[in-house]
């Protein structure tokens, strides 16, 4: 077993992990669940990783069996991108294989939830904004400050439904970040064992298909025919379309700064210095759009000459 000791440290990691789900630290930790299973996965053949796996899974199985079942939740993507890893398939085919496997899982779940359980997840998202409501309510009928953050009935509906609508562009950005931060760890990790993993390209290559555009115009129309709808689903795809092509828009600005800050040979810093406004202040991502609509990357090559 050529990483032996380095697989059981990994082994331990998970494991450490996977008990910190009983702690405050699970909100920070739960971004970082699948990394140890995707070194081990990709790093051992099938029957290794099986040996490094079950002593895991029995220890938080003794707990309690919940834990078994989360683990198993974070195994499935673990083994996705451990498998594109194995192919050597692109960065962005795993980033996408990742995201797409953990995404489908956060779906199942609500499916199963609502299916099984007659989940709801506008009666629990209401619930827990009247739960948070409710201390502020008892603190606010003696402190006239606080009396201020207490929200009405109505202003509990308001974000209670606004919250359930942008719950898919949530899932779909959280689905993402994960895949990203578990690629921008493992790629490192098991480039220095020596496992050669294709790398992401370069920003000043990214680019978007040129129908993101059309995808954005068609958002457009969707928000202005059923913008002052209050629910449906037409509304909460509108809600949640546009909100995520921009930030696809900011994505291919950056791309066009590092570009033209590459052909101008001029430092990586002015790149970085560049982003940060486009990251924070709305409306620069309006470059995005024009770098795809005219050709801007070919006019600063030109000028360049």
């Amino acid at each position: 077993m050529k990483f032996r000791w380095t697989s059981v440290a990994w082994s331990i990691a998970y494991l450490l992990l996977l008990l910190s789900l009983s702690t405050p630290l699970l909100i920070i930790t739960t971004l970082f669940m699948i990394i140890p299973a995707v070194v081990l996965f990709t790093t051992l053949n099938t029957k290794q990783f099986i040996i490094h796996i079950l002593p895991v899974l029995l220890i938080v199985g003794l707990i309690t069996p919940v834990y078994v079942l989360i683990a198993v939740y974070f195994l499935i993507p673990a083994l996705v991108m451990g498998r594109w890893y194995k192919k050597r398939s692109s960065a962005m085919s795993t980033l996408l294989a990742g995201m797409i496997t953990i995404l489908g899982e956060f779906l199942l779940l609500l499916l199963l939830g609502t299916a099984l359980f007659n989940f709801d997840l506008t009666t629990y998202v209401n619930d827990v904004l009247q739960m948070v409501n409710s201390p502020l309510s008892e603190l606010g009928a003696g402190n006239p400050l606080m009396s201020e953050l207490k929200l009405s009935s109505e202003d509990v509906s308001t974000i209670s439904h606004m919250t359930v609508q942008i719950i898919p562009m949530t899932l779909i950005i959280s689905s993402f970040m994960i895949a990203v931060i578990t690629h921008s760890i493992v790629r490192p990790i098991l480039n220095s064992m020596e496992y050669a993993v294709p790398r992401m390209k370069p920003a000043r290559e990214w680019r978007l298909p040129r129908s993101f555009i059309w995808y954005y115009l068609l958002g457009v129309v969707l928000s202005l025919v059923f913008g002052g709808a209050d629910s449906g689903f037409m509304p909460m795809i509108s809600d949640n379309l546009l909100p995520l092509l921009r930030i696809a828009f900011i994505i291919q600005t950056i791309g066009f700064l590092f570009f033209l800050v590459y052909e101008r040979k001029w430092s990586k810093v002015v790149a970085l210095l560049l982003a940060i406004p486009v990251i924070l202040m709305p409306g620069l991502w309006i470059i995005g759009i024009v770098d795809l609509a005219f050709p801007l990357r070919e006019l600063v090559t030109k000028s360049k000459r």
